[in-house]
């Protein structure tokens, strides 16, 4: 074999080798091109079915809402804490502040009752929810005269939040039977924020 045409098988299979590699590129892009069609519909997937948990989530806050709120006026009532008026999902604006949601409140001349209802309650949300207790009155100013009281409810109650909820100066309001009771004993002194 003469340098030359070693020159030129060389050049040959280089040619070959580079063909392989432009053909290799191109398949590899069009198996991109599928993944990330496929990540795509998935991540649309993923988006629709969280949309979809988030819907039933609200609904099933507000059922769980629903079935706590009528006997608020009767528990407190046994508490020597006459309830006039319930509210559900209180909101308010403030332009410093930003928002706020209470789930359900209660209103006489005295008192007004603030009250987080979860599905499941833990202790990270008594711990929000007492964050919210000390904003409270930013929010709603017209019960700055009044004696705030703060209450937690859950159908479900994890990791011992009833009784963190109880020392920290909150009611516990959960079910027995078909009717809301409150969990807390009657030695129990509520804060007053």
């Amino acid at each position: 074999m003469t340098p030359l045409s070693t020159i030129e098988a060389l050049v040959e299979q280089n040619n070959k080798q580079i063909a392989e590699v432009w053909a290799l590129f191109h398949d590899l892009s069009k198996k991109q091109a599928k993944t990330d069609a496929q990540i795509e519909n998935t991540t649309k997937n993923v988006d629709r079915v969280t949309r979809e948990l988030e819907s039933i989530k609200d609904k099933w806050g507000k059922f769980v809402e629903c079935i706590i709120a009528p006997g608020i006026s009767r528990v407190f009532r046994e508490r020597s804490i006459p309830i006039e008026r319930v509210y559900q999902r209180a909101q308010a604006h403030s332009v410093e502040h930003g928002d706020m949601e209470i789930d359900i409140l209660g209103i006489n001349h005295d008192y007004v009752i603030a009250i987080e209802v979860k599905s499941t309650l833990g202790i990270d949300d008594v711990n929000e929810f007492l964050e919210e207790l000390q904003k409270f009155k930013l929010f709603f100013p017209e019960y700055k005269d009044r004696k705030l009281i703060g209450a937690v409810a859950g159908i479900e109650i994890t990791g011992k939040a009833d009784r963190y909820a109880y020392k920290k100066g909150l009611f516990v309001l959960g079910q027995a039977g078909e009717d809301v009771v409150i969990k807390n004993d009657k030695k129990f002194k509520p804060v007053f924020w």
